[in-house]
């Protein structure tokens, strides 16, 4: 954006805002929808079509299995569809320096440039070869939700690693239970569709719930670490460390962060990090917004934004 007007690119797809134009990002995402829809169809095919006498049991883990699948969903079109924190493209120009040096943005500071998008990289922003922009905090790009994981939507990508490692484990209870239902009661009652159909049905639920609880819990951990020591992903595998220890500089929180930091000066760098990315603040540790992917935490998104 150059003066108030968005320059259009690859990410500006379908009529959204941001919608990033890659043909392997749109087939992964779709293929999740995939896995979860096959998830929501054995659940309500041989699950809940099954006679099972305890339809108090049935009842709640559907509740609980509905919930997860709500906020899997949400979590990841929140993430998909939210610019990560992409930086202003053409600002790269003599007119825009002078107009810095005019508002006394830096004064003597090195400015880094990025060629492929003709702008101001600030600290801390990388360039995404998928997404081709600059990302402030740029962690990394998942095809998975056909976007990258910046500033703007980590809390999004967070949440939607830990709904779907929830689910998968709550799944995978599930369909152990069911299988040893339906083998104790010689397969009678146990689902609309034949035995040997129901039983692959079933492995393959079994299968695909094991693999996702373990690499989305993975990711949630590495997540949370990241957040924690306030250090992305591509930092991380670049090595890189140039920024002090006690903050985020180019995110700025918001008043009730601040006041609880000076009101509990006791709090640990990494609930403070934590703060940032899920919000927070009025001397809370921890709310349950932070569960919430509709609801996004406070980030500065200031005219000029520089490395110094």
């Amino acid at each position: 954006m150059v003066g108030g007007r968005r320059i259009p690119g690859k990410n500006n797809f379908c009529g959204r805002n941001w919608c990033v134009y890659d043909a392997c990002g749109i087939v992964c995402g779709l293929f999740t929808w995939l896995l979860l829809s096959y998830g929501q169809f054995c659940i309500l095919a041989i699950m809940m079509t099954s006679f099972e006498d305890n339809k108090i049991h049935q009842s709640i883990n559907f509740l609980i299995f509905e919930i997860l699948f709500v906020l899997s969903g949400a979590a990841h079109l929140k993430t998909m569809f939210t610019d990560p924190g992409a930086v202003p493209k053409g600002t790269l120009t003599e007119e825009y320096i002078a107009q810095l040096e005019k508002e006394q943005q830096f004064n003597g500071t090195v400015l880094y440039k990025c060629t492929k998008c003709s702008s101001i990289k600030p600290e801390r922003a990388h360039h995404c070869s998928v997404c081709k922009r600059c990302i402030r905090r740029m962690d990394h790009h998942c095809p998975w939700v056909n976007n990258c994981v910046g500033e703007n939507n980590q809390k999004c990508f967070v949440l939607f690693t830990f709904y779907i490692s929830l689910l998968s484990c709550h799944t995978l209870y599930w369909a152990i239970r069911q299988f040893v239902w339906c083998v104790g009661s010689d397969w009678k009652p146990c689902s609309v569709f034949s035995p040997p159909a129901t039983t692959i049905l079933l492995i393959f639920l079994l299968f695909e719930s094991v693999l996702f609880s373990i690499f989305t819990a993975v990711m949630f951990g590495t997540q949370i670490s990241a957040i924690c020591s306030d250090q992305t992903g591509i930092e991380n595998i670049k090595q890189e460390r140039n920024w002090n220890n006690n903050g985020r500089r180019n995110v700025k929180p918001n008043e009730d962060i601040e006041n609880c930091d000076n009101n509990n000066n006791k709090s640990s760098p990494a609930w403070k990090n934590l703060q940032v990315v899920f919000g927070g603040g009025g001397g809370q540790k921890f709310s349950f917004k932070w569960l919430n992917p509709f609801d996004v935490p406070f980030h500065s998104e200031k005219a000029f934004e520089f490395s110094v």
